[in-house]
């Protein structure tokens, strides 16, 4: 099934108000393209270097949404273009967002990542942390 074809099909299937995420991770760029023609303009990535380099690319008219762990020496690397990070787990992290993205004269949207599981290998903020960052007036 083409790109165009399997992008039509989910799109028939969703609610107007739903977005649909590309993920475009480990995908050539020629690939992308032909989703793009397709009518896509939200893609996802999970590694910021691959994200920086398609973005360098493709056209400036896509929504990039960062969607795996960020690291905070690399937020500088995606600050100037990134739409959306799906898992900040950190205020420190946060921090780093805000600094980077003022540089920039930008707002970037995040989600917080909240850890609910007891497992050591899980990553988030507590919902203590995340309701005390939620009630401040610091972001």
């Amino acid at each position: 099934m083409s790109i165009k074809t399997n992008l039509s099909k989910i799109q028939s299937q969703l609610p107007n108000h739903v977005t649909l995420v590309a993920v475009s991770k480990t995908k050539p760029v020629e690939e992308l393209m032909e989703a793009y023609e397709a009518g896509q303009r939200v893609f996802g990535e999970n590694k910021i270097q691959e994200m920086a380099n398609k973005y360098q690319q493709m056209p400036k008219d896509i929504q990039w949404h960062m969607i795996g762990n960020v690291q905070r020496n690399k937020v500088k690397y995606m600050a100037e273009f990134v739409d959306l990070i799906h898992g900040v787990d950190s205020e420190k992290l946060l921090n780093e967002i805000n600094k980077h993205a003022k540089k920039h004269g930008r707002i970037i949207h995040c989600l917080l990542q909240l850890k609910i599981a007891q497992e050591a290998t899980k990553f988030g903020m507590s919902s203590e942390a995340a309701h005390t960052l939620l009630e401040s007036d610091r972001f």
